[in-house]
């Protein structure tokens, strides 16, 4: 047997239709419970029940208990990263399918993606970023300038590293086909929007809508 690390069993995990629905309506950030997950798997109850266990024990899940209820999310980041690659290649040399429509327009231009923001505003930010020298890129990696830091915290948005996560991240837009910001301060941008009601999330959709004056807050906070 090979040494390292066992692809071919995340894939197996990852790669059946119904695991691969339930762990995609996970994308959104929000905890699901079986019962849940099992109506965006098409599946009974039972079989989505031996899907999650699989899951669980592969590592892609977490599980916290409410009172009587069990509430399943995805494990972290990094499972969540790995999903969006895995949406990214699908779209890009997966089977063509028909034009989405107007909801799904909405998740292009802004969508959760785990804990940040995604879709074309969300790579516009990291373009603008880049442009105000208030993000850097060295050696594929991304970080914060002086003036990012000064910049950010100005706005109240929280700059530092957490446990195992770091402050700025690339991940890649399935939908634009380039990277948005995620890390730890992805997230807090996204906060932000949420938290100023600039932007609201969309009723059992991963798609974030503006108002017309939260864009326009957005934009002048983010875009110009």
């Amino acid at each position: 047997m090979r040494e390292g690390p066992d692809i071919a069993r995340i894939a197996s995990l990852v790669g059946d239709p119904a695991r691969a629905n339930m762990l995609n309506a996970l994308m959104g950030g929000t905890a699901l419970t079986a019962s849940e997950l099992a109506l965006e798997a098409g599946v009974s109850l039972p079989t989505a029940s031996s899907h999650l266990s699989k899951l669980m024990e592969g590592g892609l899940l977490t599980l916290a208990s409410q009172g009587r209820h069990r509430y399943y999310g995805l494990a972290g980041a990094q499972v969540a990263g790995m999903i969006e690659a895995i949406i990214g290649v699908a779209e890009a040399v997966g089977p063509k399918r028909v034009r989405p429509g107007p909801r799904d327009a909405a998740r292009r231009v802004a969508r959760v993606c785990y804990d940040h923001l995604a879709g074309e505003q969300a790579v516009a930010i990291l373009d603008r970023l880049f442009d105000r020298k208030l993000l850097l890129r060295e050696d594929n990696e991304i970080r914060l300038s002086s003036s990012g830091v000064s910049h950010f915290s100005a706005l109240g948005i929280d700059t530092h590293a957490k446990a195992r996560r770091p402050v700025c991240r690339a991940c890649l837009d399935w939908s634009v086909r380039r990277s948005h910001l995620a890390g730890t301060l992805g997230a807090a941008i996204l906060d932000k929007i949420i938290a100023e009601k600039w932007g609201r999330r969309e009723k059992d959709s991963r798609a974030v809508v503006f108002s017309p004056t939260g864009r326009q807050a957005f934009e002048r906070v983010f875009l110009s």
